[in-house]
């Protein structure tokens, strides 16, 4: 099999009806590379009907192009083109015939091209897509995940048809199960040989196995092999440890396709006793749910983007990804693999009951079995996916029949693969919310801001409800067909549990970021509690609002999701990478960082209150640089795990407050401002250690551009404005200019600014905290320069090297 990427020459363009097509309504078509979002370039409005959702971009429809020469040898090859994901309601037709469609925006999925195609000749390939009101988020539009052109013998190896399990692992042998898919696209049956290799990270062959096969003609069959390592190198987080399977295709000794997958061999186990397992030790998930966009560059999932938001995610002190509500890329998967970050790929955010008036809900009962096909042939042969989701905060799951579709999920997910673990993301709240909407109203009636009020009135009630014993019944079934209990905010439920159903193991599936400081001691404590999932580790496009601080005067309500908000701007890591302060106490609250940390509120206008909802943070900055008057009173948390933590300006005592677990990791003090240097020391057992501060910037002197990783073919531009001494300004909001010269340009530029209308695909942006970050698509192997200009400013370079 020749697997080459299908990415090039493309054209994307409005979706309009053929007779406006032949009457001169078409609007032009541009040329895209793939994987691409068009919904960037969809103007956002106020008005848009989708609102804070979608981060106020209207939805679309969408067609794109391309075309290609079919050789005269491909008469007697099998040709398919497989898209990892089309969002959505993908329609693909060749030369005017339908040969594939998709409605998920997510699952991948192959088109056979032989019966449309015309040898010899240039052949037309045309991909329908459309968003519109049906999802909760920004989910971007068009192909958005990469495309493969297949092309194989007529008896070949199905394509992801090689899947590899390990089920009996010890530190002296691994036992692997190599189950491999084998097509006859003939007119008579043959028999070959199956050749299965399994080389060790090292390159050295390990283990070797050959079977015969017979296939009858238009038939698939499978081989079943069993393979033994000796002395295997275990994949974990720590030594992310991966071999790799060369599969070959034997006819009369020859060998007629080939393919490489890459095998992680660890053992997992789960129990309330001694919780989840890998290799034989106890793992506890420091978990973010995870959405799929990328950022500046939109819904596309590229290598190079995935792998950079997994390593900067792991540095943080994360180890485990709940993809957040769909099933995660293959890039992703792949990254995780190699860095050792543990996954729960999450199949669906809604079943037969929809939550926008267009979503997948029209589609479930026709597809989901191949969806959920779709979703394990990704990802059975990834070590780090450990668990699949069968749904997030579904509404169906409190109900009887809804249990009942919960597990006819469950059991099509085990025949399937039986090696991971499920679980079901389960708000009780919500699962009940029929019933319960009749006594919630009447509760809220009078209450401003409602569900939502940032007095926590809102949020008292969904407890007070998720508490109930109504609940407790009413989503007992749906728990009852996974292996693992998945609790949205519902970390209150963890001790109960252990009492009432003791055979019960738990997670976090989503939980509130101010209270990890709480959840993390209940999954130290409680060994069937194996994990905590943050909403949400990465900042994300659309939900716009949902964690952002507003401010009002006093008896106004939170409006931080008003238009031009985009981002929902609840993520430890903001969308360019960069670590806000909740990250840094999250850091703390796991024990991976010593250092104390200084967060400074921002200064609030006389008169006016902040107000956030449960997503969000304090409105809080790592810096000691401000435009406000000298003496206005700042409110400074020190994060820390030391007993007591010591504040000094200019080495002058602030004074002293106890920190550490008891007081939630954090001491707090109000500091009249002035410019200079801020340091915070923790003390342990009365003597000080260590220490961390932060300085006052300069004026604005100079632009500084940094090549973040050495992307294949995306590379990462980080944009600083700093002062003479070389400290960036978190003031600094300046308008800079991004210019490409040689084998690369501009993909995407902007910054973390919660609230904008600038534009991801403009060549000018305005810094947010003296940042801004650049995404350069290669475009060749030669070198590509980076300049970035400001007026007033010395230009700044980075020259992106070439590539091998």
């Amino acid at each position: 099999m020749t697997r080459t990427r299908f990415n090039d020459g493309w054209t994307v363009g409005p979706n309009v009806s053929v007779f406006s097509e032949i009457t001169g309504g078409a609007t032009a078509a541009e040329p895209v590379t793939l994987p691409h979002d068009a919904m960037l370039a969809v103007p956002r409005s106020p008005h848009a009907e989708s609102g804070a959702s979608s981060g106020y971009f209207d939805g679309g429809a969408v067609v794109y192009r391309t075309s290609f020469v079919a050789p005269d040898h491909w008469r007697t090859r099998t040709i398919e083109l497989e898209f990892h994901g089309v969002y959505r309601d993908a329609m693909v037709y060749l030369n005017g015939v339908l040969v594939g469609q998709r409605p998920s925006g997510y699952s991948p999925f192959r088109v056979r091209l032989d019966d449309a195609l015309r040898y010899g000749e240039e052949n037309r390939l045309r991909v329908d897509a459309r968003a519109h009101r049906d999802s909760r988020w920004y989910s971007g539009l068009g192909i958005h995940r990469d495309v493969d052109l297949l092309d194989m013998p007529l008896t070949h190896l199905v394509p992801n048809g090689v899947r590899l399990t390990t089920p009996d692992v010890d530190e002296s042998r691994a036992v692997v199960d190599a189950r491999t898919e084998v097509e006859n696209s003939g007119l008579r049956p043959v028999t070959v040989h199956v050749r299965t290799r399994i080389l060790g990270p090292d390159g050295t062959v390990v283990a070797t196995e050959t079977s015969p096969i017979t296939l009858r003609p238009g038939a698939p069959a499978t081989v079943f092999q069993r393979l033994y390592v000796a002395d295997p190198h275990l994949w974990s987080i720590e030594r992310p440890a991966l071999h790799r399977v060369e599969t070959e295709l034997v006819s009369e000794d020859v060998v007629i396709d080939t393919a490489s997958t890459p095998l992680g061999i660890r053992k997992l186990q789960l129990d309330p006793i001694a919780g989840l397992r890998i290799n034989g030790e106890t793992v506890n998930l420091r978990g973010t749910c995870l959405h799929h966009d990328n950022g500046v560059l939109g819904a596309v999932s590229v290598a190079d983007a995935d792998r950079r938001r997994v390593r900067i995610l792991k540095e943080a002190g994360f180890n485990a990804i709940r993809s957040a509500h769909t099933p995660a890329g293959p890039a992703l998967l792949d990254a995780c693999d190699e860095l050792g970050m543990l996954v729960i790929d999450e199949a669906f955010d809604m079943w037969t009951e929809g939550k926008q008036p267009f979503d997948y809900s029209l589609a479930f009962l026709e597809w989901w079995e191949r969806d959920l096909e779709s979703m394990v042939t990704k990802d059975v042969n990834h070590p780090s996916v450990i668990a699949y989701s069968i749904g997030n905060e579904i509404l169906d799951a409190g109900k009887p029949l809804g249990a009942a579709i919960g597990r006819a999920l469950a059991t099509k997910m085990r025949a399937l693969d039986p090696s991971r673990f499920l679980t079901n993301g389960i708000s009780g709240f919500v699962a009940t919310l029929t019933d319960t909407v009749p006594m919630i109203q009447a509760q809220l009636d009078g209450v401003p801001g409602g569900i939502n009020d940032v007095e926590g009135v809102g949020k008292a009630l969904v407890d007070e409800i998720g508490r109930s014993q109504f609940v407790t019944d009413a989503t007992a079934e749906s728990h009852s067909v996974v292996d693992i209990v998945g609790h949205n905010y519902a970390e209150w439920r963890y001790e109960a549990e252990r009492e009432q159903f003791p055979h019960r193991v738990v997670v976090g599936t989503e939980t509130n970021p101010k209270d990890i400081a709480a959840n993390w001691e209940l999954v130290t404590r409680l060994p069937h509690v194996i994990g905590d999932f943050t909403w949400t580790g990465w900042d994300y496009l659309g939900e716009a609002g949902l964690g952002r601080t507003s401010y009002s005067s006093e008896g106004g309500s939170w409006s931080g999701n008003e238009y031009p908000a985009l981002l929902a701007y609840c993520g430890d890591i903001d969308i360019t990478g960069f670590r806000r302060p909740a990250s840094h106490y999250r850091e703390i609250v796991f024990g991976r960082r010593s250092a104390p940390f200084i967060a400074v509120h921002r200064p609030v206008e006389a008169g006016l209150a902040p107000s956030v909802l449960g997503w969000g943070w304090t409105d809080s900055l790592a810096s000691w640089t401000w435009d406000c008057a000298t003496g206005t009173p700042l409110t400074v948390d020190v994060y820390s795990d030391a007993d007591r933590v010591e504040l000094r300006l200019d080495g002058r005592p602030i004074g002293t407050e106890p920190a550490g677990a008891a007081h939630r990791f954090t001491a707090s003090f109000v500091v009249p401002y002035e410019a200079g240097e801020l340091t915070a020391v923790a003390i342990r057992d009365g003597v000080p250690s260590e220490t961390w501060t932060l300085r006052s910037a300069g004026p604005a002197s100079a632009l500084r551009a940094t090549v973040d990783g050495e992307g294949t073919a995306y590379v990462f531009i980080v944009i600083d404005v700093v002062d003479a001494a070389d400290h960036v300004i978190p003031t600094a909001e300046r308008s800079i200019t991004v210019t490409v010269s040689g084998d690369g340009v501009l993909a995407g530029l902007g910054t973390g600014r919660p609230e904008t209308e600038e534009s991801y695909l403009s060549a000018t942006c305005t810094t947010f905290e003296g940042r801004a970050l650049a995404v350069i698509r290669r475009t060749g192997k030669a070198e590509a320069v980076v300049t970035v200009r400001s007026e007033g400013m010395e230009p700044a370079s980075a020259t992106v090297p070439p590539r091998d």
